[in-house]
């Protein structure tokens, strides 16, 4: 009786962590996000400007965490691409708004760079 007792308690166990990683699409259906232009790169975040943040004059600078994303984000990005953020909906008050608690980054446009090679 004990046994099954146990048995049971760390299955549960198990299946409550296996809750916590949410599956992208779940994110992308379920989450705030907005849309903007990458400015510049640093080795933990990316500093964006977006035209589409609600609730935020446009345009609006973030500095958006890319520390705990999915494993599916898109993480290595370059000045210009045109990224979506999925977030918890919070922005830090601070000039530019930091956006720490990001659940996903999906690259939506990569920048162009053949317009600035030359022939």
């Amino acid at each position: 009786m004990r046994k099954s007792i146990a048995i049971a308690l760390a299955l549960m166990l198990v299946f409550s962590f296996a809750g916590c990683n949410k599956s992208m699409n779940s994110i992308i259906k379920n989450e705030p996000s907005f849309t903007a232009v990458v400015e510049e790169v640093y080795e933990n975040s990316v500093l964006v400007s977006s035209e589409d943040m609600a609730g935020y004059p446009t345009p609006v600078q973030a500095t958006v965490s890319l520390r705990d994303v999915h494993p599916d984000s898109m993480t290595d990005l370059q000045v210009g691409d045109i990224i979506t953020v999925y977030y918890d909906g919070c922005a830090a008050e601070t000039d530019p708004l930091q956006i720490n608690t990001v659940y996903a980054v999906l690259l939506t446009e990569p920048f162009d760079r053949t317009q600035n090679e030359k022939p």
